[in-house]
């Protein structure tokens, strides 16, 4: 018999999960598992309920990507109110919501690198965990944790006056939006008080690019040589290829940077992508069917996205994807912890976009909605934070929801999450008597470098009830450890 070590839960990631590792009988790992423990049932129980609230209702899925599934969701509903797909809309309707998403995108990418990442990057993997944490960084890296703060605030304020609420608001409906900017609302965003102000947000989102940068520089062989393995990539792109976070056709490409998904058009993904369903985990595998269950797997997110767009459409972020596009020389990027590098470059590009959204006059006009003739059936896609987002309806003739199929941006990564975390536990846990802290944090860095969000549910600040137990082949425990 051999035995079983298991992380649970794993921590600094949105949602609860575990993991366990599988060891013979001479301590090799044989095979590591992401499981995510949690059940949540929205696609059942939003049957029955009117399409309208569709947009309202399924963004309760999450505290931290609300925005995400709220436009998604509109975006099809969209299409069964006759209004066409997400470039449809009326000028003001679209680009309220983009600059919504835009907003999300930029408060969410803030939280995930200052508050989740960068404690493993300041103290190193295997620091003590009492002070490898986001009050560790507010204690020794003041500036860091104030920027963090700030950047997420900034997010958050652009989320509020366009969708009426921080968390969970409305702005989004059938056919369009509820409301536009005000001048005044405009204006606290263009020339606010430092540091409350778009233009300081672009400096800064330069700054944490460049500490990236010149930590990558001084650490290499961790950052270039962590959960390293072939993928291929999937995103929505631009039509002309451009990155496009809230609307576009699906490509996919290889590892080596063949497109083996060329620029379709979402409403039609049933034709192009499957899901399989494996007992150990409440998520689902997603593959594409033209190669198979077996090879068909695919990553999202922001890795995915720089690896299949052409271009990034505004300056400064475009001066650094031509930096990071030459890094591989021109190659996909399949190293997992370029994952962050990608998420800053998305991170100076968001706040750019709200910059160009700001100054369209589009913003401050109340044409508002657009409606044509009703359909039955809707699909909308979304670059969430996390990756490409699946929402699909049917209703009937009743105008009730009578089917809804559901693909996160974390369920999209399930597969590359897996082959992340057996790779790292393979090297550093194979063959080892005594499994420290250290070594179980550096399974969760694969992890936490997808940015996963594993459920609706978050961690409160406080003690993660987090052990493990080594147990032998004759199951007599060798040994705990807590955090």
């Amino acid at each position: 018999m051999g035995r079983k070590i298991t992380i649970e839960p794993v921590t600094r990631v949105e949602g609860h999960g575990k993991v366990t590792i599988q060891l013979d009988p001479q301590g090799t790992v044989t095979d590591s598992r992401l499981h995510i423990v949690e059940f949540r049932g929205f696609e059942r129980f939003v049957q029955g309920r009117p399409y309208w609230e569709a947009p309202v209702l399924v963004q309760r899925l999450c505290g931290i990507c609300p925005v995400s599934h709220h436009l998604a969701a509109a975006k099809a509903v969209d299409v069964i109110v006759g209004a066409g797909t997400g470039d449809g809309l009326t000028p003001t309707g679209e680009k309220m919501r983009r600059l919504m998403h835009y907003g999300q995108m930029f408060q969410s990418h803030a939280l995930h690198f200052f508050h989740l990442v960068s404690p493993d990057l300041l103290f190193g993997v295997d620091a003590d965990p009492a002070i490898r944490n986001v009050i560790g960084v507010a204690i020794h890296h003041k500036d860091l944790a104030v920027q963090g703060v700030m950047m997420r605030k900034f997010g958050q304020e652009v989320i509020r006056a366009t969708a009426g609420k921080k968390i969970h608001g409305t702005g989004a409906i059938p056919g369009g939006v509820n409301k536009c900017l005000t001048t005044q609302e405009r204006d606290e965003f263009l020339k606010g008080a430092d540091p409350l102000n778009v233009d300081k947000m672009i400096a800064w989102a330069q700054a944490i690019l460049e500490f990236f940068k010149g930590y990558h520089a001084k650490n290499a062989d961790f950052i270039d040589n962590y959960a390293v393995f072939p993928s291929s990539h999937l995103s929505l792109v631009r039509k002309d290829g451009a990155l496009d976070l809230y609307h576009g056709v699906l490509r996919a490409v290889d590892s080596e940077g063949k497109k083996i998904l060329n620029d379709v058009d979402y409403q039609d993904y049933l034709q192009y992508i499957g899901e399989e369903v494996k007992s150990w985990s409440y998520m689902k595998f997603p593959y594409l069917k033209s190669i198979g269950k077996k090879d068909g797997w695919y990553t999202v997110g922001p890795l995915a996205r720089l690896n299949t767009c052409d271009f990034i459409p505004t300056p400064l972020a475009q001066k650094e994807f031509e930096s990071y596009k030459a890094y591989t020389k021109g190659k996909p990027n399949n190293m997992s912890m370029h994952m962050h590098y990608a998420r800053l470059i998305e991170l100076l590009h968001s706040i750019e976009m709200i910059k160009l959204l700001l100054n369209d006059p589009d913003i401050l006009k109340d044409d508002l909605v657009k409606k044509g003739t009703k359909q039955s059936e809707g699909v909308g896609l979304i670059e969430a934070p996390r990756g490409t987002l699946f929402h699909h309806y049917r209703v009937n003739e009743n105008d009730q929801i009578t089917m809804a199929n559901l693909i996160v941006s974390t369920t999209n990564n399930n597969e590359p999450m897996n082959r992340a975390v057996n790779q790292v536990a393979v090297k550093n846990i194979s063959g080892r008597k005594e499994v420290t802290e250290g070594m179980l944090n550096m399974v969760e860095v694969a992890i936490r470098a997808y940015d996963p969000c594993l459920s609706c549910a978050t961690h409160a600040l406080g003690k993660m009830p987090l052990e493990l137990t080594l147990v032998d082949a004759n199951g007599d425990v060798l040994g705990v450890v807590s955090k």
